[in-house]
Protein backbone atom coordinates (compact mmCIF):
# COMPACT_ATOMS: atom_id res chain seq x y z
CA UNK A 1 0.00 0.00 0.00
CA UNK A 2 2.94 2.39 -0.22
CA UNK A 3 4.41 4.22 2.74
CA UNK A 4 4.11 2.58 6.15
CA UNK A 5 3.69 5.05 9.02
CA UNK A 6 5.76 4.37 12.13
CA UNK A 7 3.49 4.87 15.12
CA UNK A 8 4.18 4.38 18.82
CA UNK A 9 1.84 3.91 21.74
CA UNK A 10 2.01 3.45 25.49
CA UNK A 11 0.32 0.56 27.22
CA UNK A 12 0.11 2.41 30.54
CA UNK A 13 -0.82 0.06 33.35
CA UNK A 14 -1.96 0.60 36.91
CA UNK A 15 -2.68 -2.39 39.12
CA UNK A 16 -4.70 -4.71 36.83
CA UNK A 17 -5.89 -2.04 34.36
CA UNK A 18 -4.62 -0.37 31.19
CA UNK A 19 -5.34 3.20 30.07
CA UNK A 20 -7.41 3.47 26.88
CA UNK A 21 -8.36 6.63 24.99
CA UNK A 22 -11.38 7.21 22.76
CA UNK A 23 -10.61 9.00 19.48
CA UNK A 24 -12.35 12.36 19.13
CA UNK A 25 -14.88 13.36 16.47
CA UNK A 26 -13.12 14.42 13.29
CA UNK A 27 -10.14 12.11 13.90
CA UNK A 28 -9.30 9.07 11.78
CA UNK A 29 -11.30 6.22 13.40
CA UNK A 30 -13.39 8.65 15.50
CA UNK A 31 -15.17 6.93 18.39
CA UNK A 32 -12.84 3.92 18.47
CA UNK A 33 -10.61 3.28 21.48
CA UNK A 34 -6.83 3.09 21.33
CA UNK A 35 -3.65 3.10 23.33
CA UNK A 36 -2.38 6.70 23.50
CA UNK A 37 0.49 7.66 21.22
CA UNK A 38 1.24 8.95 17.75
CA UNK A 39 3.71 9.29 14.91
CA UNK A 40 7.47 9.26 15.33
CA UNK A 41 8.98 12.53 14.07
CA UNK A 42 12.12 12.62 11.94
CA UNK A 43 15.26 12.22 14.05
CA UNK A 44 13.26 11.14 17.12
CA UNK A 45 13.66 7.78 18.84
CA UNK A 46 10.53 5.68 19.32
CA UNK A 47 10.85 5.95 23.12
CA UNK A 48 11.19 9.75 22.97
CA UNK A 49 8.21 9.92 20.61
CA UNK A 50 5.94 7.97 22.94
CA UNK A 51 6.95 10.11 25.94
CA UNK A 52 6.29 13.30 23.93
CA UNK A 53 2.94 12.08 22.64
CA UNK A 54 1.74 11.10 26.12
CA UNK A 55 2.71 14.49 27.52
CA UNK A 56 0.95 16.28 24.61
CA UNK A 57 -2.21 14.15 24.65
CA UNK A 58 -2.65 13.39 28.34
CA UNK A 59 -0.56 16.02 30.20
CA UNK A 60 1.21 13.31 32.17
CA UNK A 61 4.62 11.66 32.35
CA UNK A 62 5.39 7.98 31.91
CA UNK A 63 8.19 5.60 32.79
CA UNK A 64 8.85 2.96 30.14
CA UNK A 65 9.42 -0.57 31.43
CA UNK A 66 12.13 -1.77 29.06
CA UNK A 67 11.94 -5.52 29.67
CA UNK A 68 10.38 -7.55 28.34
CA UNK A 69 10.16 -5.81 24.96
CA UNK A 70 6.67 -5.73 23.44
CA UNK A 71 6.15 -6.87 19.86
CA UNK A 72 5.36 -4.42 17.09
CA UNK A 73 2.46 -5.08 14.73
CA UNK A 74 1.67 -3.97 11.21
CA UNK A 75 -1.83 -3.21 9.99
CA UNK A 76 -3.36 -2.03 6.73
CA UNK A 77 -6.38 0.27 7.01
CA UNK A 78 -8.19 1.13 3.75
CA UNK A 79 -6.47 4.54 3.61
CA UNK A 80 -3.12 3.89 5.31
CA UNK A 81 -0.69 1.28 6.58
CA UNK A 82 1.09 1.48 9.89
CA UNK A 83 3.68 -0.22 12.03
CA UNK A 84 2.65 0.10 15.68
CA UNK A 85 5.26 -0.25 18.42
CA UNK A 86 3.88 -0.50 21.93
CA UNK A 87 5.77 0.44 25.08
CA UNK A 88 4.83 -1.11 28.40
CA UNK A 89 4.75 1.80 30.83
CA UNK A 90 3.36 3.30 34.01
CA UNK A 91 2.75 6.80 35.26
CA UNK A 92 5.91 8.40 36.63
CA UNK A 93 5.90 9.00 40.39
CA UNK A 94 5.94 12.77 39.82
CA UNK A 95 3.18 12.69 37.16
CA UNK A 96 -0.26 14.23 37.49
CA UNK A 97 -3.24 12.05 36.60
CA UNK A 98 -3.84 11.80 32.84
CA UNK A 99 -6.49 14.05 31.32
CA UNK A 100 -8.08 13.89 27.87
CA UNK A 101 -6.63 16.89 26.03
CA UNK A 102 -7.07 15.43 22.53
CA UNK A 103 -9.42 12.47 23.06
CA UNK A 104 -13.18 12.27 23.60
CA UNK A 105 -12.62 10.18 26.76
CA UNK A 106 -10.05 8.15 28.67
CA UNK A 107 -10.61 5.18 30.95
CA UNK A 108 -8.66 2.69 33.05
CA UNK A 109 -9.94 -0.64 31.72
CA UNK A 110 -9.37 -3.88 33.65
CA UNK A 111 -7.22 -6.31 31.64
CA UNK A 112 -10.07 -8.83 31.47
CA UNK A 113 -12.46 -6.24 29.98
CA UNK A 114 -10.25 -5.02 27.11
CA UNK A 115 -11.77 -7.66 24.81
CA UNK A 116 -15.17 -5.97 25.21
CA UNK A 117 -13.92 -2.50 24.16
CA UNK A 118 -14.25 -1.22 20.57
CA UNK A 119 -10.47 -1.06 20.04
CA UNK A 120 -9.07 0.13 16.72
CA UNK A 121 -7.91 -2.88 14.70
CA UNK A 122 -4.16 -2.17 14.96
CA UNK A 123 -4.48 -1.66 18.72
CA UNK A 124 -6.44 -4.92 19.01
CA UNK A 125 -3.62 -6.73 17.19
CA UNK A 126 -1.08 -5.19 19.56
CA UNK A 127 -3.12 -6.10 22.65
CA UNK A 128 -3.50 -9.69 21.45
CA UNK A 129 0.26 -9.93 20.82
CA UNK A 130 1.29 -8.25 24.09
CA UNK A 131 -1.38 -9.15 26.64
CA UNK A 132 0.56 -12.08 28.13
CA UNK A 133 3.44 -9.74 28.95
CA UNK A 134 1.14 -6.95 30.17
CA UNK A 135 -0.78 -9.34 32.41
CA UNK A 136 2.48 -10.63 33.90
CA UNK A 137 2.94 -13.62 31.63
CA UNK A 138 5.96 -14.85 29.79
CA UNK A 139 8.32 -12.76 27.66
CA UNK A 140 7.34 -12.23 24.03
CA UNK A 141 10.44 -13.68 22.36
CA UNK A 142 12.16 -16.98 23.11
CA UNK A 143 15.39 -16.28 24.96
CA UNK A 144 14.33 -12.74 25.94
CA UNK A 145 15.00 -12.03 29.60
CA UNK A 146 12.02 -10.86 31.65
Amino acid sequence: MGVVLDVVCALITREESVLLCQRADGDHLAGWWEFPGGKVEEGESAADAVRREIEEELACLIEIMEKPVLPSVEHDYPDRSLRLQGFRSRLADCSPEPCALEHAAIDWVPFGDVEEVALAEADRKLWNAARGVIEGGTPVRDGEEG
